[in-house]
């Protein structure tokens, strides 16, 4: 099992918003992300800088690079791009982060 962190940015305004399409994410969405592996997924929101910070983990990191290809994968990212800072291809700008501590 291997531990991933990234960062992403919230549009200002918007952590009502987030939350509440996070609340209801769509059931094809839940089970592919538990297919992929993907366990213990939380992310967080700074409410002062609006940087999302995501943490999860996953029986195999190459398993995440297959989850661009999917096709609800990128309606997800479709839905969220009015609402965060996002790449051309509507994925959000996600940042990976270097795990420094970790205490089991």
């Amino acid at each position: 099992m291997e531990r991933v962190s990234n960062k992403m940015k919230l549009k200002e305004g918007m952590a009502e918003e987030y939350k509440r399409r996070h609340d209801e994410l769509w059931p094809e969405l839940q089970g592919l992300l538990k297919a992929s592996g993907i366990s213990d997924y939380a992310i967080f929101l700074d409410e002062e800088t609006h940087i999302l910070f995501a943490t999860l983990k996953v029986e195999n990191k190459a398993a995440l690079d297959k989850l661009p290809a999917e096709a609800v994968m990128q309606r997800w990212w479709k839905y969220m791009s009015d609402i965060m800072d996002t790449n051309p291809d509507n994925s959000p700008v996600s940042i990976p982060l270097k795990e420094v501590f970790y205490l089991p």
